[in-house]
């Protein structure tokens, strides 16, 4: 055997767990396709980290209007489109340096190309020659990790050549000044809400009854109301039937006959493993629902030298989930470096939704509280933050628990609001821990702060 471990995939669940189980002493290569994007996969590229990027710089214009209220006049600053994408794609690449560097240093063998599994133990590398002709080198080993992760699912229509997914949104050329964005999930969401606080005048099309779908209802129908408030033009129900390119643009024809005219169109409408090509099916891994990778507790496919990771086995399709997989599979294969093997836990992950206001969540909704539990309390407040008090803005936040009555126990946690995943993630600890509305009232509050309202709501708005 050439390794002891060959991992697919240099995003965030492969290079995790190659860089530590090397660590071990362990024999590991890494695989990363060519021509694709730098090391750290679609959160370091296309994803988390260039998409908060975009989210700060959509708030600076918001808040620069919101200075006027504080006394900060004088012209308001303009957007260099160019300048953020250059700086952007800096520190993008510098982060891909880092990944590779931790790599090398962890003695883990960076293969470049593309990998294809032709049995239980072998890959074959594919790498391009100077004339692009294709050379090919076969590698085998002990064990394989399958971390390629997803890619964005754009559906069959018509005019489906002249849209762009999130791959594309960061680097589009020049700004446009109309976007239609097609979606209702986080991502459509997200970059609805960036490109309008940059500047753009945003349309987002969504089929289904409210966005967020899977969300707390209450915080989907508030932050629809907040980005509206916004003048983010929001349209549901509304579905498209095809993508025309004219001279004055892309019309999107719709559903009720209505069209949209627009410089671009995004798709944000999910995404799917990203497992085209890599030879599962002469391998024999079985695969379920979009190709994900079928894993077991140990994340072990059907053929006992194969595993896999991540996005690929669609579970939980977020950063700290494939990285908590990934140390997973590491303990349980090499050993734990703690006390105990880590396990991966799908239960009370909290999660953030970069949007202006933002969105942070941990543990059940409402709906789904009352389908797995007996009675509930339910705590809500919505209030105008102190900040825009003077600020002259009128963007609201809500908070809610959602509480056990049986137990006390606080079971879910929602807000919308200015750094909404900074203040859940906190209050994550705490419900990990079994914490109780009981202790909730017993924990002093920062004053004055937003995050106070948490350990300040005393009475019920409803019981269920």
């Amino acid at each position: 055997m050439d390794f002891d471990l060959l991992v697919i995939g240099g995003g965030s669940g492969g290079v995790r767990a190659a860089r530590m189980a090397a660590q071990r002493g362990v024999r590991v290569g890494l695989v990363e396709a060519l021509g694709r994007q730098g090391l750290g996969g679609t959160c370091v590229n296309v994803g988390c980290i260039p998409k908060k990027l975009y989210h700060y710089a959509a708030h600076y214009a918001e808040a620069a209007e919101e200075a006027r209220g504080y006394g900060w006049l004088g012209a308001l600053p303009t957007l260099d489109w160019n300048e953020l994408r250059r700086r952007r794609a800096a520190e993008i690449d510098r982060l891909n340096g880092v990944y590779e560097q931790l790599l090398r240093n962890a003695g883990v063998t960076l293969l470049h190309g593309w990998a294809r599994l032709t049995d239980a133990h072998t890959v074959r590398v594919a790498t391009l020659n100077a004339d692009g002709s294709p050379t090919h080198q076969t590698w085998r080993a002990e064990r394989i990790l399958i971390a390629t992760g997803g890619t964005p699912y754009v559906p069959h229509f018509r005019g489906r050549e002249h849209v762009i997914t999130s791959n594309e949104v960061f680097d589009l050329d020049p700004l446009p000044a109309r976007l239609v964005v097609v979606g209702g999930g986080y991502i459509a969401c997200e970059f609805a809400s960036i490109f309008h606080g940059l500047g753009v005048h945003v349309t987002q099309l969504y089929r289904g009854e409210q966005i967020l779908r899977g969300f707390d209802d209450e915080v989907r129908h508030f932050l629809a109301d907040q980005l509206r408030a916004k003048g983010l033009d929001l349209r549901l129900q509304t579905g498209v039937v095809a993508v025309k390119r004219e001279d004055d643009g892309l019309h999107v024809l719709l559903e009720d006959g209505n069209r949209v005219v627009a410089d671009a169109v995004l798709y944000a409408t999910g995404r799917v493993p990203n497992v085209a090509g890599l030879g599962l099916e002469e391998a024999g891994v079985a695969q379920g629902a979009q190709g994900a990778i079928i894993v077991n507790e140990h994340f072990q496919t059907n053929v006992p030298s194969i595993y896999a990771v991540g996005d690929v086995v669609a579970r939980a399709q977020l950063t700290p989930v494939a990285l908590a997989e990934a140390m997973a599979v590491v303990d349980h294969l090499y050993g734990a470096a703690g006390a105990s093997p880590r396990q991966a836990r799908y239960d009370l992950i909290p999660t953030a939704v970069f949007t202006l206001p933002s969105v942070g969540t941990v543990g059940l909704t409402e709906a789904q509280a009352r389908q797995q539990l007996g009675r509930l309390r339910i705590y809500r407040s919505t209030f105008r933050p102190l900040r825009h008090t003077l600020s002259g803005s009128p963007e609201r936040a809500l908070v809610k628990l959602v509480v056990d009555d049986a137990s006390d126990r606080v079971v879910g946690l929602h807000m919308v609001g200015p750094e909404a995943g900074e203040i859940v993630q906190g209050f994550a600890v705490a419900m990990r821990c079994g914490a109780t509305k009981a202790q909730f009232d017993t924990t002093l509050g920062i004053h004055p702060t937003l995050a106070e309202e948490f350990v300040t709501l005393r009475e019920p708005v409803a019981r269920t």
